[in-house]
């Protein structure tokens, strides 16, 4: 039989009394109870099933213990028939008037519950106590037999909304606390034995990079180093100890790339390896074998993505395989960033079975921007499932008004748990539910959205900025059509308060990316740019959304800085349109930018892909050309500071003034210090003299970090600093 759905309700009551097998709820009383025993796991199934059973019908449902007599009308959860149900799997059977939920381990029951409300009950969940249903005063379940298993045994994501218990419920999403003792789950080498610890006692533990001994948060162990093994040993021994119960912890690469040994016995064996994870996947091995009866997970990030040639994880060495590098605008099979991972997943897969993938669909640089990449999920999905992936981490949401957050969170848990499921199909359902009449209209834009990217022929990546598509999925024409989109989408729920609600808020990422490139082009209507700023401002605020990126960068901040900082009449600088004359110039790939940018009156943004010229671990020198004597008593200049992209402020700016462009005055010179804070910021590096000077040339040296320092993700390796506007006012 079809499962039935509470709008079948109505319909059964009317059937003769013999067709229903389980009756729950009759006229608004209670008929059935809920017996469970007391484990956890069962006891949160039977309050979700009583919570929401009230909810529909007003009637509470009382719960008992197992070992009391079963009688018909029972819902029965955690017996029943266990055969071929794995790990979170569950079995619904109906015998004799009662119901079974039955699990195949950890939350199986649970989640049959949840399976039982959706599929049964008509409850759908979508996000923070975000639900719907539809009341009835009889609930009535017949011809209920069916079992699931979920292809991948652990299932993790991201959203806003995993503070509500009963959203992770029927998300049916793990957690690293499930799981990995202690919370040592990823990037744990630095919390095992930190170097704030042993740094300075025994550098020798730590990598060995250009040249030295570089302990630091982001510096690897040197695996090859026997005491670091034992040092090793006794830390996870004591986790392990701290944390009864939980027997899988995570032994894995700190944040950061080419950061691992280069000494000469690690040299040697990535040598023979071909891939620097064959130290790492060496030294797991011996940890697995200390502790045989544990699980140890360690990272294929970055540099160790690629597996090694020879040596082979052991069974109880799971490999979290990450594509961190790939873009997103096509499946992975399809690009050659993602064919390169799928050479890696290949690898892997031939020599283990024991495999997390970690799959990104998130733009860390602006989590508010359209990033139209669900065409993909389902076929991803499935191919991390036809190599032997037991567990997946799909990061792909997490705020409040990030772009289709509840979507794209309920679709990848649908699409984890059964990667047959049509994603598309999946997306209208989502929609129908969520918008209601809306649905169609953001159905279209989304679409468009789509089309609008495949046809620019442009990448889409984790740290795009919205100005990388002005040309392309975000140009002005496309804008106008979404914008008429939405238009219709909010009229057509103007009466309906929450869904009305929804729409605004999904609204929020194309706002922000018309401010962003309308900063972008430049200015030019002071009053209306000003008019959309304080509505996304408004609607940010009502909405909740808390950041615009993984630095956490708040809207409130953004538009403030928006205001200062693109908000103003053309002219304001006597340094406009300029000539660059470099004496130390940017990195080859900003030199030609580099003659125009630093004096265009354009400010770059959030993101150094776009407006922003870069030096890499050397220091700067250029000269501009005012044209001609000119007055003035400020001298500056705009730089990034964006640490996870190595992009670090300079230590400071010197200033000098020429007539003739050959004999120089120093006038002053503006130092900082080190600023290890994760939030993007622009500081404005200046000299102020405190009388006006006159000269046609300004000369800034720019002394840089250069490299890394030992607190960063890059340790032993250069660093870059990036400029946008030389201000002279």
């Amino acid at each position: 039989m079809k499962k039935l759905t509470m709008l079948c309700l109505s319909t059964m009551l009317s059937a003769p009394m013999l067709l229903a097998d389980v009756v729950l709820v009759e006229n608004g009383q209670p008929k059935g109870r809920i017996v469970c025993d007391t484990s956890a796991v069962n006891r949160q199934g039977a309050e979700l099933l009583k919570k929401f059973v009230k909810r529909i019908s007003g009637a509470e449902l009382p719960i008992v213990k197992s070992g009391n007599a079963v009688r018909k009308n029972d819902v029965v959860i955690g017996l029943g028939d266990t055969s071929s149900l794995t790990e979170d799997g569950f079995r619904l059977k109906e015998d004799n008037g009662k119901l079974f939920i039955s699990s195949g381990g950890d939350k199986g029951a649970l989640y049959g519950v949840v399976s039982l409300l959706e599929d049964n009950l008509g409850v759908n969940y979508y996000g923070d106590n975000e639900y719907s249903f539809q009341p009835s005063k009889t609930i009535v379940l017949t011809g209920i037999d069916r079992y699931e298993n979920p292809a991948f045994r652990y299932r993790q994501s991201q959203s806003y909304a995993l503070s509500d218990p009963d959203y992770r419920a029927f998300m049916r999403f793990e957690e690293p606390a499930d799981e990995f003792a202690g919370g040592y789950w990823v990037h744990t080498m630095n919390r095992l034995l930190p170097s704030d610890v042993y740094g300075k006692s025994h550098p020798e533990y730590y990598s060995y990079i250009n040249g030295e001994r570089r302990p630091g948060h982001a510096s690897q162990w040197c695996l090859n180093n026997p005491e670091v093994l034992e040092k090793a040993v006794a830390a996870i021994d004591s986790v392990f100890k701290a944390n009864p119960g939980r027997n899988m912890i995570s032994v894995s690469q700190n944040d950061g790339n080419f950061t691992n040994c280069a000494c000469e016995l690690c040299a040697a064996v990535d040598s023979i390896e071909g891939s620097p994870s064959g130290n790492f996947v060496r030294f797991l091995n011996k940890l697995a074998e200390r502790f045989p009866d544990k699980q140890f997970s360690t990272l294929a990030y970055l540099f160790t993505m690629h597996p090694p040639k020879i040596t082979k994880p052991l069974p109880n060495v799971n490999i979290m395989l990450c594509d961190i590098d790939c873009k997103r605008e096509v499946p992975l099979t399809d690009n050659a960033s993602g064919q390169d991972f799928m050479k890696a997943l290949e690898g892997w897969s031939k020599i283990s079975d024991n495999i997390f993938v970690w799959d990104y669909g998130i733009n860390f640089s602006n989590t508010s921007t359209p990033f139209p990449n669900f065409p993909i999920l389902q076929k991803n999905i499935q191919t991390f499932r036809d190599h032997h992936v037991k567990m997946h981490f799909s990061q792909i949401a997490g705020y409040r008004g990030g772009d289709f957050s509840e979507m794209r969170a309920w679709m990848v848990s649908k699409l984890m748990w059964n990667p047959e499921a049509d994603s598309d199909s999946l997306m209208r359902a989502f929609m129908k539910d969520y918008y209601g009449e809306a649905a169609p209209y953001i159905y279209d834009y989304e679409k468009l959205l789509e089309g609008g990217l495949l046809a620019s022929n442009r990448d889409l990546w984790i740290y795009d900025s919205p100005v990388s598509h002005k040309d392309g999925m975000l140009n002005q024409k496309l804008i106008k059509r979404y914008d008429e989109l939405w238009d219709k989408a909010e009229k057509a729920v103007a009466g309906d308060s929450a869904r009305l609600a929804r729409v605004q808020r999904s609204r929020l990422p194309l706002q922000y990316s018309k401010l962003e490139i309308a900063r972008s082009n430049g200015i030019t209507d002071v009053a209306a740019t000003e008019n959309m700023l304080e509505d996304f401002r408004k609607k940010a605020d009502h909405y909740g959304l808390k950041y615009l990126n993984e630095n956490g960068n708040t809207p409130g901040e953004y538009c403030e800085l928006f205001r200062t900082r693109y908000l103003h009449e053309p002219g304001f600088n006597k340094a406009r349109g300029a000539k660059i004359n470099f004496i130390e110039g940017p990195d080859k790939k900003y030199a030609a930018l580099g003659e125009t940018a630093l004096t265009d009156e354009l400010f770059g943004g959030s993101n150094f892909i776009e407006g922003w010229v870069g030096w890499e671990g050397r220091d700067g020198s250029f000269v501009v050309d005012l044209g001609k004597e000119t007055e003035f008593s400020h001298v500056g200049a705009d730089f990034l500071h964006q640490i996870g992209g190595w992009v670090l402020l300079p230590e400071k700016i010197t200033v000098s003034i020429s007539d003739d462009g050959k004999a120089f005055k120093e006038i002053g010179e503006d130092a900082r210090e080190e600023d290890r804070t994760p939030s993007i910021k622009f500081v404005e590096f200046a000299v102020d003299t405190p009388a006006p000077v006159k000269a046609r040339y300004v000369k800034m040296d720019v002394t840089g970090t250069k490299m890394c320092p030992s607190w960063h993700f890059g340790v032993g390796h250069p660093s870059w600093f990036f400029m946008d506007e030389v201000i002279v006012k």
